[in-house]
């Protein structure tokens, strides 16, 4: 409930302070999440509380927001990464979060974009680390994943960054939809499925601890599906984003042992139609003081969002960074 009551946060002061809000600029911006049972959710919530500030709310520096004066973010739950880049692309959605390989698939117009590329798409930060989960039921095993052929298998919703690398990585074991029962399902649907024995195998990436799997794992339980050293290097080289990573043992209660696996690197961006100054005022934001205790207080993920990784990864993806983004981190000293 945490999760959601940050992400209302700024809607709710909205409706606090109306009646100062006609004298005022308010602007509206939405940022693109994923299902409510990932990360995508409460963490988009967690910034768009940190970049508002409502017309008529106390300065900063009198204990009311740091965010951006007259903004209203709020944070949509969605399809997540490939239904937040094309969003954005067409201007439905201000901002969103997506996946670093969906980010490049998008941008180049390759794999699932190819022919139809999402040039307006610039980059406001890189955020944490996504873990792709492998989810068997609880005592569930494979010897490897080629062994999900003939099975029920949740390759996450359509529209997601999850799905387009899950089939890539898939293809490279000579598994496809012709000889799996795929079924594109979010997050928190793929683990009732589990729970109720309609699924054999999920997968899903997102930041650790999911809450979904958090709720899976302390009623019905389950397994998690630890790559072999073969099957990183091949998921890799398909999808070259996502990387050798490792969920610890215990991350889950149930799960106590190391999972090997990839992981790809989660990112807030933004349109190029954006203006410069809002999108430097709202990368301030981000990184201001109060924010820091906003996400290491939010959840598990916030705390590894951190200033100095905020552009890591970005040199690889080609994808622009946003005038504005560039403008505060020159300032701040990561860009020389």
């Amino acid at each position: 409930m945490k999760f959601m009551k940050v992400m209302t946060a700024a809607a709710a002061a909205v409706l606090l302070t109306a009646g100062m809000a006609q004298a005022q600029d308010m602007k509206f911006w939405r940022i693109g999440t994923g299902s409510a049972g990932g990360t995508y959710f409460p963490i988009g919530g967690l910034i768009a509380n940190a970049i508002s500030n409502p017309p008529g709310s106390r300065p900063c520096d009198k204990g009311g927001s740091c965010g951006v004066p007259g903004l209203v973010a709020i944070a949509q739950s969605t399809n997540a990464s490939a239904h937040n880049v094309t969003a954005i692309q067409a201007g439905q959605m201000e901002a969103g979060l997506t996946g670093a390989a969906t980010l490049y698939f998008a941008y180049h117009g390759e794999a699932k974009f190819k022919g139809k590329p999402k040039p307006k798409l610039r980059v406001i930060a890189n955020l944490f680390p996504e873990d792709l989960h492998l989810v068997l039921p609880k005592g569930g095993k494979l010897n490897g994943l080629a062994d999900l052929k003939g099975k029920r298998v949740g390759i996450a919703q359509a529209g997601s960054g999850t799905q387009i690398a899950v089939e890539l990585i898939l293809g490279a074991f000579g598994i496809n939809r012709g000889n799996i029962d795929a079924a594109e399902l979010n997050n928190s649907q793929s683990a009732e499925r589990i729970a109720d024995g309609q699924l054999d195998a999920y997968f899903y990436a997102a930041g650790t601890p999911v809450a979904a799997m958090i709720q899976l794992d302390s009623t019905k339980g389950m397994e998690l599906y630890s790559f072999t050293d073969d099957e990183v290097k091949k998921s890799n080289g398909v999808v070259p984003y996502y990387v050798p990573s490792t969920i610890p043992a215990g991350t889950y209660a149930g799960v106590p042992y190391d999972v090997h696996t990839v992981a790809v690197n989660g990112m807030l961006v933004t349109s190029a139609d954006q203006p410069e100054e809002l999108v430097y005022e709202i990368t301030k934001a981000l990184w201001n003081k109060n924010t820091r205790k906003l996400l290491d207080n939010g959840h598990a993920k916030g705390k590894v969002i951190r200033l100095e990784t905020a552009l890591k990864g970005l040199e690889g993806l080609k994808v622009p960074l946003h005038p504005g983004a560039e403008k505060y981190y020159r300032e701040a000293g990561l860009i020389k």
